[in-house]
């Protein structure tokens, strides 16, 4: 092969080479563009353009939040009540005394 028609090789490997990093290129920013839309992050820009509407969803958020703790400790607190109540009607003896020291704290509080 002449040293010409080597170049001339070369050269087509390497537009063969640029026109796959292009493609993968674009794939790329295809995937970035879907995962950008995925995101909403449009949404998101519009949010912090109006801090208002941000305090707002943020209020509103801590009040759900705050309100479902102490429902959940609510709840939680009648179990473990109901299970120590229905382990102190079985007269362990261990159960027993604490639920009796319990009760005498909270009678000496009240009184």
């Amino acid at each position: 092969m002449t040293p010409s028609g080597e170049k001339t090789l070369r050269g087509v490997r390497f537009l063969n080479e640029v026109e796959r990093g292009t493609a993968f290129l674009a794939d790329k920013v295809q995937q970035l563009i879907t995962t950008i839309e995925k995101a909403n992050v449009a949404e998101w820009v519009e949010l912090y353009r109006r801090p208002g509407r941000l305090l707002y969803l943020n209020f509103a958020a801590g009040i759900a939040r705050g309100l479902g703790i102490a429902v959940g400790f609510t709840i939680l607190g009648a179990i473990v009540i109901y299970i120590i109540r229905e382990l102190a009607l079985l007269n362990l003896p261990v159960i027993g005394k604490l639920i009796a020291e319990i009760v005498r704290m909270v009678q000496q509080e009240v009184y």
